[in-house]
C-alpha cells in the first residue's frame, strides 16, 4: 500500500505517549535536579487551574469528535472535518489539552524542567504529527479542509 492510500495521517507517535514519556522524563530530572521556580502556593493553584482549563478543553474535544462519529486515534482513518466544541477556537484543541495537562502537572511539582523539555515537544509535535494530519486532511477533504483551516487557528 502507497503513502497516499494510506487513510491516516501517519504521524510519528501516539502523541499522548509523546507528552506522557516528556512529562515523565521532565518529572525525573526534577527529582534529581530539582529547581524549584514559584512559591509553593503559587505553583499548585496555577497549576489546578491549568489542569481545569485542559480537562474541559479535552472533554469539549472528545464529545464533538464522537458527535462527528470520527476517530480520536490519528492512526485511525478520519470520517469527518469536527469543527465544533473546542474545534471552533483551535484545530488541535486535544495537543493543546496535552499541553495544558503537561504544564499543570509541571507546576503542581513546580517543576521547570518539565516545563523547559516541553518547548522541543511542542516543535516535535508540531512537525511530525500537526503537519502530517494537515497534510492528511488537505489530501482527504479538500476545499472543506482549507476553509476550516483558513477561518480557525491552529493552537489558540
Amino acid at each position: 500500500m502507497s503513502k497516499e492510500t494510506v487513510d491516516n495521517p501517519g504521524v510519528i507517535a501516539f502523541p499522548p505517549a509523546l507528552f506522557a514519556g516528556t512529562l515523565a522524563l521532565g518529572l525525573l530530572l526534577h527529582f534529581i535536579f530539582p529547581v524549584n521556580f514559584l512559591p509553593r502556593s503559587i505553583a499548585i493553584a496555577s497549576g489546578v487551574v491549568v489542569l481545569v482549563g485542559a480537562a474541559l478543553i479535552a472533554i469539549s474535544s472528545f464529545r464533538a469528535m464522537r458527535r462527528a462519529q470520527t476517530a480520536v486515534n490519528p492512526s485511525r482513518p478520519t470520517t469527518a472535518i469536527v469543527s465544533d466544541g473546542a474545534f471552533c477556537f483551535s484545530r488541535n484543541p486535544i495537543y493543546l489539552s496535552l499541553t495544558l495537562l503537561d504544564v499543570g502537572i509541571a507546576l503542581l511539582f513546580n517543576a521547570l524542567w518539565a516545563l523547559l523539555i516541553l518547548l522541543p515537544l511542542v516543535v516535535v509535535v508540531q512537525n511530525g504529527v500537526i503537519k502530517r494530519e494537515e497534510r492528511y486532511l488537505e489530501r482527504k477533504f479538500g476545499d472543506e479542509y482549507l476553509r476550516y483551516k483558513a477561518s480557525v487557528r491552529r493552537w489558540v
